[in-house]
This record gives C-alpha cells, sequence and structure tokens, in this order.
C-alpha cells in the first residue's frame, strides 16, 4: 500500500538509491518474504545490476538470503520493526495488561496503531483454539475493516477523509491489504462522507470527524453497525465512527471475514488523543456480535484504564541506552572495501539510522543520529530526510521518530518463525563445512523430537527425519537438553526415565548419568559414543533464548569409525559452537516481540 508522504515529490535532499533499494525490500516483503530475483526486476523496474547490488547489501546485513535463483527475507529483518516497536513502548508498557486480559476473558486481545487510512497491530495475546485471531504483527488492515478504525477515524480531518476515499476508489477489492480477504462485493463503494457539508459534516475545531447527530442511543451502542453487516465495509464507515466517537467503543461484526467479531477501546495519550486500540477478539461460535459488548466490555475498560495510568507514568530516569545494533559506519566502511560496487552504502546507511530509535530513544534529534551510527551529521540528515519523505520516520521539525509503516518491511512475514526455520538455514550452512548430518531437537516427555535435520550425502549416512523421537538420557542432544533444566526438573525428569541398555556402550547407572550431566552442563556440549546405536557417534551444544534458558539443541551426526573421539570433538565443536550461536542471534532478534514457536 502506498503511503500518502510518497505522493509528493521526492526533497531535494532526498538519497535516490536509498529510495529505489527500499523499493526492492518493500517487494520481497509483499511477495511473501521469498521472491525470484527476476520477479523483483519486474515488480520495482530497476535494472538486474542494481537488484543484485541491493541484495548482495541485504544480505551482508543479515537481513536477506539469496538461495539459488530467490531471495528470501531473513530474521535479522526484524531488527528494524523491534526498533519501532520499542520505541513506541507500547508493547513493552501494554503487553503484560493485554495477556492479563487475555487470560481473564479466555479470548484473544491485540494492540493496534493507526497507520494512514489503515490499522496496524503491535501486540498479540492469541488464544490457541480451532478458530482463532491469525492476525500477526504487523499485519495491516484498512481502517473500515474492523473495530479499531472506527475509533482512530473518529479525529481525522477533511484531508484524511479525503485520502480514504481516494484510496477506496483506486484500490475497490482491498488488494493493497493482503491480510484481510478481498472485499466480497468489489465494487469500489466509497461508503464515506462524499459530500461533507451535505448531510455529513467535518467539524474541525478539535478534529473530531462528525456524522449524523441523530443517531439513536441503541444504534451507537452497538458501535454503529446496526443489526445487519454490508458486503462492503466502507458503506456505512461514516456512521460507525461517529457512532464510536459517542460511545467510546466500537463493534465489528465480521467486517473482516465471516464469523470473526471484536469490541475496541481506544487508549488515549494525555491530550485525549486515541494512542491505540485494544481489541478483544472472538468467533460467532462462542459469542454472537450482539453478545460480545456486554461480555467484555466491563473488563476491557478496566485494562485500559490500567493502560492508561501506566503511559501516564514517568518513564524511567536512567540515562536512553544506546541503540541495539551492532553495525557502524566503519562496519559499513569495512563492507565497502570488502564487496567494492556490491554493497550499496546508502541503503546500508539508510537502514541504519532506524536501528538508532529504541526503549529511551523514541525521538532523536540528527545530532544524536549522527552520534549513534557514527554517520556524519550531512550524511545522516540525508538518510533521516529520505526516509521521512517515504514514511518511515515522522518529524516535528527538530525531532525524528520511527512511525509504524517500518512493520511494512517483511516483519509480519517474519513474526510467523518458528524456532526449526530459523535453525534451518544455519545448520545447512554446517552440512556444508563438516560434510556430516546435523539436526535440532527439543525435550518431549522423556524423550527428544527432532524439529530440523539436515542430511548430508555420504554412502553410509545416519538416516533419521524430523519427527523422529529417541529417548533423550543415550542422547547427545538429550543430554544438553537435561543439563539446561533446572536441578529440581532434572531430578524428576530421571525419576520417571527407565535407563535401558540400547548398546553395549549405553550408560544404564542413575548415579553415572547424573554425573554426566553436571559435566555436561560445565563443558557446554555433550558427545555420545555408540550408546544409542552402534557405530553412530553424535556431538551437541544447546541453544538458548533471551532469558539463558536452554530451550533446543543442536548436534552433528557422523559414523564412529572415521576418527576418534577426540577427533570429532576437536573437528566439529568449533563450528557447531558458531552455528548454534548464529541460531541464537536470530531468535533474540525473532523473540523480542513475537513468540516463537518450539516446533
Amino acid at each position: 500500500m502506498t503511503h500518502p508522504a510518497t505522493d509528493a515529490p521526492p526533497p531535494q535532499e532526498a538519497v535516490g538509491p536509498l529510495m529505489r533499494s527500499l523499493s526492492v525490500l518493500r517487494a520481497l516483503s509483499a511477495g511473501g518474504g521469498r521472491q525470484a530475483v527476476g520477479d523483483l526486476v519486474r515488480a520495482t523496474g530497476l535494472a538486474r545490476s542494481t537488484v543484485d547490488r541491493v541484495l548482495s547489501t541485504l544480505a551482508r546485513l543479515g537481513y536477506v538470503r539469496v538461495e539459488g535463483r530467490d531471495a528470501v527475507i531473513a530474521p535479522g529483518l526484524l531488527e528494524l520493526g523491534n526498533a519501532y516497536l520499542a520505541a513506541s513502548e507500547l508493547p513493552d508498557r501494554l503487553g503484560p495488561a493485554a495477556e492479563r486480559l487475555a487470560d481473564a476473558l479466555d479470548e484473544s486481545v491485540s494492540l493496534a496503531v493507526p497507520d494512514g487510512d489503515g490499522v496496524r497491530f503491535v501486540h498479540q495475546a492469541t488464544r490457541r483454539r480451532a478458530m482463532s485471531l491469525a492476525f500477526r504483527i504487523g499485519d495491516l488492515l484498512p481502517a473500515e475493516r474492523g473495530a479499531p478504525g472506527a475509533l482512530f477515524a473518529a479525529v481525522w480531518g477533511a484531508d484524511a477523509w479525503r485520502r480514504w476515499r481516494e484510496r477506496r476508489a483506486a484500490d475497490p477489492t482491498d488488494a493493497g491489504f493482503p491480510a484481510v480477504p478481498p472485499r466480497r462485493d468489489g465494487n469500489g463503494g466509497t461508503g464515506g462522507p462524499e459530500n461533507p457539508g451535505a448531510d455529513f459534516t467535518l467539524r474541525d475545531g478539535d478534529g473530531v470527524t462528525g456524522g449524523p447527530d441523530n443517531l439513536s442511543a441503541d444504534f451507537a451502542a452497538r458501535g454503529g453497525n446496526g443489526s445487519t453487516r454490508s458486503a462492503d465495509p466502507g458503506e456505512d464507515f461514516a456512521s460507525r465512527v461517529e457512532a464510536a466517537r459517542i460511545a467510546g467503543w466500537s463493534l465489528d461484526d465480521q467486517l473482516i471475514e465471516p464469523g470473526l467479531v471484536a469490541v475496541a477501546v481506544p487508549v488515549r495519550d494525555p491530550h485525549g488523543r486515541p494512542l491505540c486500540a485494544v481489541s478483544v477478539v472472538s468467533h460467532t461460535s462462542r459469542l454472537a456480535a450482539a453478545d460480545l459488548p456486554t461480555a467484555v466490555l466491563p473488563r476491557l475498560r478496566e485494562t485500559v484504564a490500567e493502560m492508561e495510568r501506566a503511559l501516564a507514568d514517568p518513564a524511567p530516569t536512567t540515562p536512553a541506552p544506546e541503540p541495539t545494533t551492532t553495525r557502524h559506519a566503519s562496519w559499513m566502511r569495512a563492507s565497502k572495501q570488502e564487496l567494492g560496487p556490491e554493497f550499496v552504502e546508502s541503503l546500508a546507511r539508510g537502514l541504519l539510522t532506524l536501528t538508532a530509535f529504541g526503549t529511551g530513544r523514541a525521538a532523536l534529534p540528527l545530532t544524536a543520529v549522527a552520534q549513534a551510527t557514527g554517520l556524519a551529521r550531512a550524511t545522516a540528515r540525508r538518510a533521516l530526510i529520505t526516509l521521512e519523505h517515504l514514511g518511515y520516520l515522522a518529524s516535528d521539525g527538530r525531532l525524528f521518530r520511527p512511525t509504524p509503516k517500518v512493520l511494512d518491511l517483511g516483519f509480519a512475514v517474519l513474526s510467523g518463525l518458528t524456532l526449526p526455520e530459523i535453525a534451518q538455514p544455519h545448520l545447512a550452512t554446517l552440512v556444508e563445512q563438516v560434510h556430516d548430518s546435523a539436526s535440532m531437537a527439543v525435550l518431549s516427555g522423556t524423550d527428544i523430537q527432532y524439529v530440523a535435520r539436515v542430511p548430508t550425502v555420504r554412502i553410509m549416512s545416519v538416516n533419521i527425519t524430523v519427527g523422529t523421537r529417541f529417548p533423550a538420557y543415550p542422547t547427545s542432544m538429550g543430554r544438553v537438553l537435561l543439563a539446561g533444566l533446572p536441578p529440581a526438573e532434572r531430578t524428576a525428569h530421571l525419576s520417571r526415565t527407565t535407563l535401558t541398555s540400547l548398546t553395549k556402550h549405553t550408560v544404564t547407572s542413575p548415579e553415572r548419568l547424573a554425573t554426566l550431566l553436571e559435566q555436561v552442563g560445565e563443558d557446554g556440549y555433550a558427545l555420545v559414543d555408540e550408546e544409542l546405536e552402534e557405530g553412530l557417534r553424535s556431538i551437541a551444544v544447546p541453544v538458548r533464548d533471551r532469558d539463558s534458558r536452554v530451550i533446543a539443541a543442536v548436534n552433528i551426526s557422523t559414523h564412529a569409525g572415521r576418527r576418534s573421539p577426540a577427533e570429532d570433538r576437536d573437528a566439529f565443536l568449533p563450528p557447531l559452537r558458531a552455528a548454534a550461536a548464529r541460531i541464537e542471534a536470530d531468535l533474540r532478534t525473532a523473540g523480542r516481540y513475537v513468540r516463537v514457536p518450539l516446533a
């Protein structure tokens, strides 16, 4: 979807290569995160050599992988969206209250912010059911298709309504919003006030959008949806906006898709303007739209009041933290020297400026951005002006702050990653290095379960598939996972395990196994030689989450007859640890604001 800021001609200081480069990243994100390079050339209209250079730069940044003819966005790209989310402080400050509300109501709860004439999700507390919420953090919805949009549109002025009408006329099926099903009628009905001032007025004084002033109390109390649903959610949008303004909440009666219903209440800033909206989302199989407000509004309003108090509390007085990026202008210079023309410095500089924002760094002046990134003031200024023009930054003339549009850069696609998906490319790289099979497993009861695997091609190889389960105690990954448990959990686990001899080498003594697990915890790896199967040797290391908890293990499996255990340890342990470190780095980035499933 085109952001309004891009409709104007670029300012003279805008950096053309940065604008062109970002079009490649946007096209790749819009294509679901994987696109043939040739398709990116056609989508952007850029020369193939230009697209190749952009992808080379993004790969150097860790934002993209090139796999054969395809470009694939990588978890590192999430650091851009993380910078916006951290700067907004909404998930950090309001997320815990949203989680408690979801637990109390046993319904999914969302936090959404306005983004132009759309609504973008910034936090999800979902309940797992057969019929459950499928939206992701970063997904963009049309304002008229959902409960939060009517709350945000209540403060639109005439220009905002005009842009909304123009967007609907240009995109009659909502094709620019891939997160929602296409509009069912497809007739491009504007659904808004075509002639403000006739039977619909826009009151400018306080910026509040008006509507019919004779709405019935019953109509307003139901969020302006009435008793029937229109095929085009925009047809009665103006009336729903006015009803939401009067009632202080909004109802979504299957505006997005059949069966999905929601109630939203705004969270207001100290000036009374809606900063975000909290939605309780359900399904008609659980609650009809007419029953949902009665069921959830009292608790929802209590939570919103709690959230507004949290936002009113002053931020901690500790010094603003440094940006979390590990890159700096010196890193870019080194990359340029190594890659030469294949490294687009203006793209790297532009993306680097976005990572300067974060927790305690919500709005920064030019000087602070230049200091954080190591860029010259003039260079940083041109990057900031370009990003503001494209809509990724907003400015009051002195301070710059990231906007929700930053989440357009792949965040929604990547927010659905699982741990195996994060690990797979790193396991593939490891196999290329060591020429033996590599796997990842998690603990499942007293077993390990394989969740990712990359085999090697040998005449004699280890034949294991994803989903395979083995007892934990005689495997290298099992011992790493057991060693990572708190002592009480480990003892309880071992008490439930029957130690059976699988080969003549299998350790079956509880005391001996306990000693080995203590050693594994100290060494940070486990090497198991022919205890699961004759001739099979493996070595494993842990994978830790953001809280340093061992959540998975990765290993290399090989035939025991090729080398001695000490030789295999020396050959395999360094690349294995390096692969685990890369997985952990991606997991830390991906798990900052999203729960990453382990399987």
